[in-house]
């Protein structure tokens, strides 16, 4: 685990992750940041318990609304359908590698 220090609407956050999750956890940070600010910049939102509040709805909104929308894969999430996917070259690569 390495420490990772991070900025949010202003304060200082010291995180940790593994070397190879850094850039997925910066590009979260700034994702959350600028959806912080959004907020904040709207003028209609103080505090910013308040303010993390709503960026995290808005954020899992979209999230939400990235899952299959109908049919039998409707609940599942795009990051299951990258599991799955995943599973089955693991798969095909195991039943390629015992027929030759």
């Amino acid at each position: 685990m390495e420490r990772v220090d991070i900025s949010i609407l202003g304060r200082d956050y010291s995180l940790a992750c593994l070397p190879s999750e850094r850039d997925s956890l910066m590009a979260a940070v700034r994702m959350v940041d600028q959806r912080m600010l959004a907020v904040k910049n709207s003028g209609k939102i103080a505090g910013n318990e308040r303010i993390a509040v709503m960026a995290a709805i808005q954020i899992a909104a979209e999230l939400l609304s990235m899952r299959a929308p109908d049919g039998p894969l409707g609940n599942v999430a795009v990051g299951d359908f990258k599991r799955k996917i995943d599973e089955m070259h693991g798969l095909l690569d195991q039943a390629l590698g015992s027929a030759r």
